[in-house]
């Protein structure tokens, strides 16, 4: 029986107190809500916190709602909350696309869209979801809140931009005209992805006005394909182009070899997905 080390708990009863509480232990302390990425690790001693503090009384965190033209979504909402949102769902496509194919209903009624972005694991699918769709994250301290662009958040595998002390309270998404979709290949359902894509079209004169491409799995850096949005932005929304892109975005991606494949194999799969997310997002605008 794997048993973690011993730890402080402390359930937090607002967003200044869980702060108070993350000042008071310092470094080792974790913020805990989900637990699904947390508790396993510290079964396995990868991971031995002093202390824990638990956030899932903070009903301030749990909301969706629409506000000064975007779609906010609390740190604390569930997976499968945002699944059921129809607001979500009406503005942003892609999150319910993404949503769909998260693991399974048990994490999905749990795990946290917050706690997924501040895991940063290279193979989650919000993270690059949320890039694509140039999201802001609030972040909030005792010293006060700092908004950080999604592509920024991300330092690299399992690492952001969060200070010792700091809470992820929310994520805000401009809401634009846009089309969106996210494909995902995965050796069964509810598994890690394989690879997967995120495309996010905003469409003006018959031209690309923005695009943002996340990848997920597939080693790009802080999730995006930057490289495949240059090529695409200003110009036609057409399959040669969307051809290209894909091409680009392969050459660019930095994919590892492991037990889902090998590094050729991954470099042309990001290159498909790319391709399909782009004519999912423009097939939606048809």
């Amino acid at each position: 029986m794997q048993v973690p080390a011993s730890f402080q708990y402390r359930k937090a009863t607002s967003v200044a107190h869980a702060l108070s509480l993350l000042a008071e232990y310092g470094p080792e302390a974790r913020v805990v809500a989900g637990g699904h990425s947390l508790l396993p690790m510290m079964k396995l001693r990868l991971a031995h916190p002093e202390a824990l503090v638990d956030i899932n009384d903070l009903a301030e965190l749990a909301e969706i709602r629409v506000e000064g033209g975007a779609l906010v979504i609390g740190a604390l909402v569930r997976h499968a909350e945002l699944l059921s949102s129809a607001v979500a769902g009406r503005h942003f496509p892609i999150l319910h696309d993404a949503e769909r194919v998260i693991a399974d209903p048990i994490v999905r009624n749990r795990g946290t869209v917050g706690g997924s972005l501040c895991q940063a694991d290279p193979s989650e699918d919000l993270s690059a979801v949320f890039a694509a769709l140039r999201a802001e994250l609030v972040v909030r301290g005792l010293d006060g809140e700092r908004v950080v662009a999604a592509r920024d958040f991300f330092v690299g595998p399992y690492e952001t931009v969060l200070a010792d002390g700091e809470l992820l309270v929310a994520i805000r998404v401009p809401i634009r005209p846009s089309v969106s979709a996210y494909v995902k290949v995965d050796r069964r359902a509810g598994d890690w992805a394989v690879g997967a894509a995120a495309a996010v079209l905003e469409l003006a004169g018959g031209v690309v006005a923005e695009v943002g491409i996340g990848l997920t799995a597939l080693g790009a850096r802080k999730f995006v394909a930057a490289e495949a949005e240059d090529h695409l932005r200003a110009g036609p929304p057409s399959g040669e182009r969307f051809a290209e892109a894909a091409r680009i975005a392969a050459a660019h991606c930095a994919p590892t070899a492991d037990q889902r494949g090998p590094v050729d194999y991954k470099r042309h799969l990001a290159g498909e997905l790319v391709a399909r997310a782009l004519r999912g997002a423009v097939g939606r605008a048809a």
